[in-house]
């Protein structure tokens, strides 16, 4: 079975449209990547280069230093898709992700969004 696209689509070619996404409902760029590093414990340097580097999103999930075990409580659906029954790994993880950018944006407060 191929891989899907979005596995060798660079995260610096998402990451513009989680910032707008965010942003356009009066959060920060600043709060995406706290959400980005709090899912995949890199630090905001570590961030900075692999969207730098246009590592994809694979690349990037494999990478994740310290993916956080909270994570497993995100729960719901995003694009169509319920998140928890989503089988493949790296798939469930960028649907976590996608998850997480659509709670900020839509005004929920951090700590719920980072799961505290």
């Amino acid at each position: 079975m191929a891989k899907h696209r979005i596995y060798t689509t660079p995260f610096a070619g998402v990451y513009p449209h989680y910032v707008a996404k965010a942003e356009k409902k009066g959060r920060t760029k600043a709060e995406v990547d706290r959400v980005i590093r709090w899912l995949t414990g890199y630090t905001q340097r570590q961030l900075t280069a692999a969207i730098k580097k246009e590592t994809d999103f694979e690349t990037f999930f494999a990478e994740a230093p310290a993916m956080n075990p909270a994570r497993k409580l995100i729960k719901g659906v995003v694009c169509g898709v319920r998140v928890e029954d989503v089988k493949e790994k790296t798939m469930r993880e960028i649907r976590y992700l996608d998850k997480l950018i659509d709670e900020l944006a839509k005004g929920k407060a951090m700590e719920k969004v980072l799961r505290a």
